[in-house]
Order: C-alpha cells, then structure tokens, then sequence
C-alpha cells in the first residue's frame, strides 16, 4: 500500500512540537500540548465529552478486529466497575504465528531514522488526543476510576507521558551523529580516511505489560520509547482493562500503515481468563524489552525470570515525606493536603507515610511542635475538603 503520510507532511506537522520537546527536557520548564481540563475539548463539538460518550457507547458489544496476524479466537469479557458490561472482543494470539509477523517489520523501522521515528510517534499520540474524551470513557469503565481522574491520568498525562518518552528517545539516539568523517594522519603515507555511519540498533520486540488501574499512564512510557527507538512493541493488557491498550494499538496500527511501515509493528496480546499469558511472552527468545507495572510478587518473577530481555519494573511502594523544616510553613501544609486528598488519595504518587520529628520542627513563624504540624495539617485538609470529620480523621491518622 502507498504511504498517505508523507515524511515532509510528517515534519511539517510535528517538528515544532518535537522541537518544543527536546527543549522541555532540556529545561525542565513546564509545557504540555494536551489540555488537562475538559472545558478546552468542549461539552458538543467533535473533542467534546458528548463525541467521546458517543464514541465509547458505539464500542460496547463490537469485535475490536486490529487486523494483526495469528489471531485463533476472541477475548473478552470486562465489565466496568460502574455496571455496564462492555461486550468487547478482542484478538487472542497465536504466537507462533504473531511474534515472527512482528519482527519482519523491524528492518525498514530501524532505516527510518530517528527523527522519522518520533514523528510517526507523535502522530499516534496526535491522533490519540484527538479522541481523549473516548479514552477517558474508556478508562473509567475499565480501571473504576471517577471520570475526571480517569479523564486526566488516562488521557491529556499519559499523552504527555507518551511525549517524554519520545522526545528521550530521539535526544538519545541524536547524540550520535550519523555520519563522520575519519582521518588519521600516516607521516609520510597517505593518510587513513574513512567514512563512518553510525546506526542505533534496536533489541527487538519489546513487551508492554499493562496494569489495571492507570493502563494508559503507566503504558505509553515503554510503548513510545521502545517504538520511538526501532523496536516492534507487544501490547499484553490487563485482562479488566483491555480497551484503553486495545484501542491504542489500533491507532498505532493504522498511522504506521499510512506512513509505509508494517502495522504489525504494534499488536495486542490479549488472555483468555486464567491464562497467563504474561509469563509466556515475557520468556519468549523474541522479547527484548520488558516493561511492567503492577504487583511486587511478579515483577520480582520477572527480573528473574526473563534473562534474555532488558526488565523495566514499577512494583509497589510506599511513599513517605520527611517533614524536616520549612520556610513556607502554611504553603507546605496547603502542598501537603493537596497531595493526600488529590483523585481521593488514589493516585500511586499519594504519601501514605508522613514522618515528623517528636520534638518539632523550624519554619518561617517559629518552632512548630509535632502536635501543632499534625492539627495544622489537618486544617489545612479540612480548608481544602471543606469537612470537620476529613480532617479530625486525618488528625487521629497521624497522631496514632
């Protein structure tokens, strides 16, 4: 099939923004292309929330057929925490038959280029903002989160996560010139000269692992920079959180078509209930790359496990703040209580361990006491909630 993405229309259209990019990683500075607040997408018009309930309403009871090749039955079987069950099917992988489908690919993906790359990345994440709205329906049917969070995490965050990634990946894979020339001098010989070419060389398939709870958040780092550095990506979702990983590949799948490059460059490995399929894919001699989000248990049994592939684990943790002194006392604890109560504490960042020194500690109104930064921090929750019994139970929480 003839490319319908050009590499000119490609630069014209996403240069500037992965220009903007490298230059946010480079500063540290704060930009974000993807709106995280549902008024800028509009309540009616295509962006708004009314196309995106649409558009999800449209999904429940359909086969999601991504064309992918070794496909030997169909999954499903999600029902959203609010009650509605979704009716999706989804592609079951024959891998015998998928993983070397995926790997012929990855020749003409490696020549593309870096740049070429990124750009292709960054048209899958523009075309996946344009359906932000459908994905946060999609998010919050499948993870059970409320719909702003599943709104902001899954849609607009993730998409930026999906951004950093890419621009990582093509500020890494740049640092290298692609050509230099080499001359040694020889005395009274000639001198040596060579012409060197320097091309970054993938691993080879690399396996996204999904979670439950944020599949997009926590997805589109490894899926964009595995892509975004030449290799083929396999997406295994969570078995309650298939449609947000299944709807992404289809994008993926569609844009690298139109550019010229082989779809099967992203498929989806979805599991019949019980299966685990995981541990399966994750010791294939094909896999590469692992990335992975998710419990202690497995993640550990991956970084054991699967020897032949680079293991990249988010296990489970505590967060702890260590309140030592301040010269913003009332801007810490105001910081502080919009941590705690951010998404209704449900966020992995949360603190859920706040150590405080017995004897106090300094600020900028004097020596507060362990007594007085626990009760000012339980006001400060309770300013911000507008409710006595949130705060006294925050209070009980951190005296106890």
């Amino acid at each position: 099939m003839a490319a319908e993405l050009t590499a000119q229309q490609l630069i014209a259209q996403h240069r500037p923004t992965l220009d903007l990019a490298l230059e946010t990683i480079r500063t540290r500075a704060y930009w974000s292309p993807h709106p995280e607040h549902p008024k800028a997408y509009g309540e009616n018009g295509s962006l708004g929330t009314a196309a995106g309930k649409a558009a999800f309403d449209a999904l429940l009871g359909t086969r999601l057929d991504l064309g992918q090749p070794g496909t030997d039955g169909w999954v499903g079987g999600e029902v959203s925490p609010y009650g509605v069950e979704l009716g999706v099917e989804y592609p079951h992988p024959d891998l015998d038959v998928l993983l070397p489908a995926m790997r012929a690919g990855q020749k003409a993906w490696r020549d593309a280029g870096p740049e070429l790359r990124a750009l292709v990345c960054l048209e899958i994440l523009g075309r996946i903002a344009a359906r932000t709205m459908e994905f946060a329906q999609a998010v919050m049917h499948t993870s059970g989160q409320a719909f702003m969070m599943a709104f902001q995490a899954g849609g607009p965050h993730a998409q930026d996560r999906g951004m950093e990634a890419v621009a990582h990946a093509y500020a890494e894979q740049s640092r290298t010139p692609g050509t230099a020339e080499w001359t040694k001098p020889q005395g009274k010989r000639d001198p040596l000269a060579l012409t060197k070419r320097f091309t970054p060389v993938p691993r080879g398939i690399g396996l996204v692992v999904g979670c439950n709870t944020f599949p997009t958040w926590n997805g589109y780092p490894g899926l964009f920079a595995s892509l975004a550095t030449g290799n083929a990506v396999l997406v295994k979702p969570h078995p309650r959180a298939v449609l947000p990983l299944a709807l992404t590949v289809r994008v993926a799948r569609d844009v690298l078509a139109e550019a010229g490059f082989d779809p099967n460059l992203v498929a989806l490995a979805a599991e019949r209930p019980g299966e685990g399929i995981a541990r399966t894919l994750a010791t294939r001699p094909e896999i590469r790359i692992v990335d992975y989000t998710g419990s202690t248990a497995f993640g550990d049994w991956l970084e054991a496990n699967a020897r032949q592939a680079q293991v990249y684990t988010e296990k489970a943790g505590v967060n702890t703040v260590l309140v030592e002194s301040t010269d913003d006392y009332q801007g810490m604890l105001a910081n502080l209580a919009f941590s705690l109560s951010l998404y209704s504490g449900q966020m992995c960042t949360t603190p859920q361990n706040l150590l405080i020194p017995r004897d106090g500690i300094r600020t900028d109104q004097g020596h507060k006491t362990y007594d007085e930064v626990s009760a000012g921090l339980a006001r400060a929750v309770d300013a911000l909630l507008g409710d006595d019994a949130r705060a006294n139970g925050l209070l009980g929480a951190i005296v106890n």
